[in-house]
């Protein structure tokens, strides 16, 4: 593999060492950020997993990069509907294309994200349920307003979910991490939830339960 290829997104890629059609990862960055700031965590990963990290499609300025906008009011954040359904359908689309181009095996394609980029992870895992089989979402937050174009229940059965959040997450409340587990947990899905004495990051802690339950996802 001599670079990226020329997908619908600009992105970075970890191969695999896997034998055969390896599990793939695609991470999605938070606002702000852009596709290098995750990929800093592929050297603690299993390295089987392919991993694919990608850029958000809205400039906001020079190396700063948004899924959808977002602003914060007394009532919380409120985030740009329409820019969000139209992210996570680009999302989806290149997930798709990622998995074609890399060779990766389509029933262990697997999506994770940080902050806003969680927020992609989830919408995407939840109405694209065909194409995602689990997902981890750190310290996001999902609209509902979005999450109403769900696929009935029994698609959505035994998806596996990795939920977590920091209890001193002054950007994205505890709050927001805890609605989340509750839609979870009323959905057949197979959830794992972590709260961490964190604030909006990934501690070593976090990081390393994330990497045993990627481990598990593949085995």
């Amino acid at each position: 593999m001599n670079g990226p290829a020329e997908l619908s997104l600009v992105h970075l890629v970890r191969p695999s060492v896997a034998a055969g059609p390896p599990p793939l990862l695609v991470l999605a960055h938070g606002y702000g950020s852009n596709e290098h700031d995750l990929f800093e965590l592929v050297s603690f990963l299993d390295p089987r997993l392919l991993v694919v990290s990608a850029r958000a499609p809205y400039l906001l300025m020079p190396g700063s990069y948004a899924w959808f906008e977002i602003a914060f009011t007394n009532q919380g954040i409120v985030s740009d509907q329409r820019a969000a359904t139209h992210s996570a359908e680009l999302l989806a689309q290149f997930v798709a294309e990622a998995a074609a181009a890399y060779g990766a095996d389509p029933q262990r394609i697997m999506l994770g994200g940080f902050s806003q980029g969680a927020s992609m992870a989830a919408i995407v895992a939840l109405s694209r349920p065909d194409l995602i089989a689990a997902a981890a979402v750190l310290s996001g937050l999902v609209p509902a307003e979005i999450t109403d174009i769900m696929p009935a229940a029994e698609h959505i059965a035994g998806r596996r979910f990795f939920v977590a959040h920091g209890t001193q997450d002054g950007v994205v409340p505890i709050s927001n991490g805890r609605a989340i587990r509750r839609m979870l947990e009323s959905l057949p899905v197979e959830l794992t939830y972590r709260e961490y004495a964190m604030a909006h990051t990934i501690s070593p802690e976090c990081l390393a339960d994330l990497r045993t339950w990627l481990h598990t996802q593949i085995e």
